[in-house]
């Protein structure tokens, strides 16, 4: 590349190829008429289902993966379906061009899009790969400069990883199938993810919190400079002994460092020392001041702005990487797929310029800042994530050109980036350490502390936030709150006046639960998949039923525990942290051409010689997997959690009857699925099994039908129904008789079988103390109470979210369950007789109020709608995602879900697809044996053309 042409001219333009469409506008302005731009919309080309093979090929080497594995990996490529059209276009563009330009993202991905598009236009015209850092003029004019041949490490780094994903599902996968449920699946990051976050709630199962006490007091000098100004300090020693704090337990409540050098303080003995000191003349033991020094963080790699934008924005993953990518595609920021956080010399120059023209010249430092990635591979190369041009727009430039999230995103990514170019923040902290001896003769001292700044540096433009710290969280969040505050001046010896000096109670806490910026944070740290794909990688262990949300917290789910614990037991490598990130490093190393993709799928498949640890030997020998135990969970000695069909149950084993010597069924309980795993503690679950016992209890007979009435637990809650019996002898055979044509008669039908009533236990019962007389009431809804003067008939009804009445269809809720039962219709055509207040639509008033959107300054409130609840602020609508209830929504997790919904822009119009029984081409050929892969950079990646469509 560039090639030969071997055609007569064509127009006289030259046709440019991006991923996306939306670049497309504001690149064909940049390029003018001599250019004709367009878009290859993603990937064209990817490996089918095998369903979606051939006939031919179904039982041959692809008939499995859709890739050769005995012949060298060689996968089997289709266009895609809905590619058709559009590559019949580039192709009828492509006649009238003179010269063909792939300008494709310059990462993997990218690089893979533009060799499928050579292998399937097969230009006869120069084609030449070029890559845009951003959208901007001066980027396009300096890539026109820096014409280069396609990559072809990067494309079999790409390649390899789609072929090392589909071995890992479809190997993996259907094992879950047969021993769990169906539907789930396996995947390289997903699967680690998942394990993270199980391990993490494994942790706050088997923690054991531990208490412990200290002493807090407010002090003061009693004359001279400052005097009478007050400061707060904490018990720090006691005899010599430090006072334990929550950094000294471990997770089992057990304290981690040597008893004789700590004192464990319990409540009465802090009682008493506080008592001792109330009248104990303080001074000042030491005071130290040292100088504080703060430098600013470097510019955002794609994970770091993940993690930024969760704990500032409160965005999602996916919500930052959708805005991120508008932003870039319209030329605000760079390239938002990267792990450098290096910027170029024109990036360095426009922060240092803006920072001088913003703040002033001393908040510059004399130097540039250099950064430096930790990754080897630093996403190939790109730069940060920073503001687009030569010059950076300040947020206020181009507030009215963005909607609210891209406005928000835009001005957290310019700040940092100029904040990376600016001195650092300096000042000065002191510790003081006071000391008294009580009354009892114990020598306590307490210590505090404070942080001046004096000069501000980038905290003038920008403050790096900060996760949840653990240790802080198990003092009760009292430790660490004395920085950043001046103490009053005092010196060595000064006497102190003490007030309030009061003993203080803590517990240890639980690691908190992973949030995405968590999870984002620690999977980057462990050099697990590409950053790039986290926010997929998040959404999939969401959609599979792996991990809820609730607020910010991820919490997983039973169903993951059985999951994480088959890979575990079986396939201990493949949800291994470091073999993990192993396989991440390989990929690397196949992208920098230091290692060949086809012996790197050998060693991982089949297994490198002399080691069986590839993942077919170890498929093939696993043996028997017990499907039980894989999916129990002791809660107690005879509680046992079990992962069912329809979801998780708690079951006590059957006893033996001492006077018959038979086994008694097994007692089981249905575990609500708002109860976090952690939360099922050994009492809740005897709880639950008391419920489980009365589940199936008769409560009587129905006087006017004759029928049984049971109370049952089921998956959503407590609930009374009727018992239908069986249809006797005399019933089926009273059944008309149907013939066939041929005169026989059709085996005789069951007859329809009645559906039987059934109603929620109201929020007042239980399934144990639910009476005869209270089902009845129950199965006697709804409940008619008349007519209104036009004849329409008005009902009461109890609905998901309480009671309410029902005029054809105008509802309005009832204020209590009582009134189910005594409302009138005088009452009822009272209420009706008012007007509407929540305007149209529905009487219904919102089933939550969720206060402001931070975001758009939009109230936020939860309704109940046609479909299911669902969150709006007025202007978007987004349903309360499957697995939440309206209860668990909190502002911070409706202000995320509304903003992921306006991410996703308005839904495209559906349009009339004509349907395709196969993806490939007829009479496609299985593989080329001659063709070779378009500019191949060294020969051991020479490889024959990938089997697929003609296109």
């Amino acid at each position: 590349m560039p090639t030969k042409a071997t055609q007569s001219p064509g127009t006289g333009k030259s046709l440019l190829i991006v991923e996306s469409p939306s670049k497309v506008k504001t690149i064909a302005g940049y390029l003018g008429d001599a250019y004709e731009v367009e878009s290859s919309m993603g990937h064209i080309r990817d490996l089918p289902q095998p369903s979606e093979l051939p006939a031919e090929l179904k039982k041959g080497p692809y008939g499995k993966f859709a890739v050769d594995v005995e012949h060298g990996f060689e996968p089997y490529y289709v266009v895609n379906p809905d590619k058709k059209k559009k590559v019949t276009e580039l192709r009828r563009k492509l006649k009238d061009a003179d010269a063909l330009y792939l300008a494709t993202d310059g990462d993997r991905e990218g690089e893979a899009i533009a060799w499928h598009l050579l292998e399937v236009l097969k230009p006869k015209i120069p084609v030449y790969r070029l890559t845009f850092s951003e959208i901007t003029r001066e980027a396009i004019e300096r890539a026109f400069g820096e014409l280069r041949e396609l990559d072809q490490d990067l494309v079999d780094a790409q390649e390899t990883r789609r072929i090392l994903d589909r071995l890992y599902g479809y190997e993996i996968s259907p094992v879950l199938w047969r021993k769990i449920a169906s539907g789930l699946s396996a995947g390289r990051v997903q699967s680690v993810a998942t394990r993270l976050v199980v391990e993490r709630e494994r942790q706050r199962m088997a923690f054991v919190p531990a208490d412990y006490w200290d002493l807090s007091g407010t002090f003061a000098r009693t004359d001279g400079e400052d005097a009478g100004t007050a400061f707060s300090a904490r018990l720090s020693s006691v005899d010599g002994k430090r006072v334990a704090g929550g950094r000294d337990f471990g997770d089992d409540g057990v304290l981690k460092g040597a008893a004789d050098k700590l004192a464990h303080l319990d409540e009465q003995a802090a009682r008493e020392l506080a008592a001792g000191l109330e009248d104990a003349e303080f001074t000042v033991r030491s005071l130290e001041t040292k100088p504080y020094t703060r430098r600013p963080a470097a510019p955002f790699t794609t994970s770091t702005l993940q993690q930024e934008a969760a704990r500032k924005l409160r965005f999602t993953s996916r919500t930052t990487m959708q805005v991120a990518q508008k932003l870039y595609e319209n030329g605000y920021i760079t390239y938002m797929r990267t792990d450098s956080v290096a910027l170029s010399d024109q990036a360095v120059s426009a922060a240092r310029r803006q920072a001088t023209e913003l703040y002033g010249a001393d908040f510059v430092p004399g130097a540039p800042r250099l950064y430096s990635s930790k990754s080897k591979n630093a996403q190939e190369a790109h730069e940060a994530v920073r503001p687009a041009g030569d010059s950076f727009r300040t947020p206020n430039q181009v507030r009215g050109e963005l909607s609210a999230d891209a406005y928000r995103l835009y001005e957290l990514i310019w700040k940092r980036t100029v904040a990376s170019q600016m001195a650092d923040a300096k000042g000065s902290t002191a510790t003081v350490r006071l000391g008294a001896t009580s009354s009892a003769g114990r020598d306590a001292e307490f210590s505090a502390s404070g942080t001046v700044i004096t000069f501000r540096g980038f905290l003038a433009a920008y403050e790096e936030g900060r996760d949840e710290d653990p240790a802080a969280d198990k003092d009760g969040g009292k430790e660490g709150k004395d920085g950043d505050k001046r103490l009053p001046r005092m010196a060595e010896g000064d006497r102190l006046d003490a007030t309030d000096v009061e003993a203080d109670g803590h517990r240890t806490s639980p690691p908190p639960r992973y949030t995405e910026a968590s999870l984002v944070k620690v999977l980057d740290e462990l050099g697990i998949g590409r950053p790039s794909t986290y926010a997929a990688t998040i959404s999939t262990i969401m959609d599979r039923g792996y991990v809820r949300v609730r607020g910010s917290a991820l919490i997983p789910s039973w169903i993951a525990f059985s999951v994480v614990r088959l890979l575990e037991e079986h396939f201990s490598d493949y949800v291994d942290y470091d073999f993990t990130a192993a396989m991440e490093e390989g990929l690397d190393r196949i992208a920098r051409g230091e290692e060949d993709s086809t012996d790197w799928l050998q060693d991982f498949y089949f297994g490198s010689q002399g080691h069986e640890n590839g993942l077919k030997p170890i498929v093939d020998d696993l043996g028997e997997i017990d499907a039980r135990a894989v999916n129990s969970i002791p809660v107690t000695e005879d509680i046992t959690l079990r992962v069912g069909k329809f979801g998780p149950y708690l079951e006590v084993a059957g006893a033996v009857d001492p006077e018959t010597g038979e086994i008694t069924d097994p007692i089981r309980a249905n575990v609500p699925e708002d109860l976090a795993p952690d939360e099922l503690t050994p009492d809740k679950a005897r709880e639950l099994i008391e419920t489980g016992k009365a589940d199936g209890r008769e409560l009587g007979r129905d006087p006017v039908t004759g029928r049984a009435i049971v109370a049952k637990d089921g998956r959503y809650g407590p609930y009374v129904t009727e018992v239908i019996p069986e249809p006797t002898a005399e019933e089926l055979a009273a059944q008309p008789v149907e013939y066939y044509k041929n005169g026989k008669p059709k085996p005789p039908k069951k007859p329809v079988r009645e559906k039987p009533r059934t109603g929620s236990l109201l929020s007042s019962m239980t399934l144990q103390d639910v009476t005869l007389e209270d089902a009845l009431k129950i199965l006697s809804l709804p409940r008619t109470l008349g007519t209104d003067a036009e004849g329409n008939e008005i009902t009461v009804q109890n609905g998901r979210f309480g009671p309410y009445l029902k005029k054809g269809s105008d509802s309005r809720s009832l204020q209590s369950e009582e009134q189910l039962f005594t409302v009138t219709l005088d009452e009822a055509l009272a209420i009706y007789a008012q007007p509407k207040q929540r305007g149209r639509g529905t009487a219904k008033p919102p089933l939550a109020d969720l206060g402001t959107d931070q975001i758009t300054e939009r109230p936020m409130v939860i309704k109940d709608g046609r479909f299911g609840p669902y969150i709006t602020d007025g202007e978007t609508n987004v349903t309360v995602p499957r697995g939440e209830t309206v209860e668990q929504i909190t502002p911070a997790r409706a202000s995320q879900l509304l903003a992921e919904k306006r991410a996703q822009g308005p839904a495209p119009k559906k349009t009339a697809r004509s349907s395709a029984k196969g993806p490939a081409a007829k009479g496609a050929a299985a593989r080329s044996s001659t063709t070779k892969k378009s500019t191949a950079k060294k020969p051991a990646a020479a490889k024959p053309a990938r089997a697929g469509s003609k296109g």
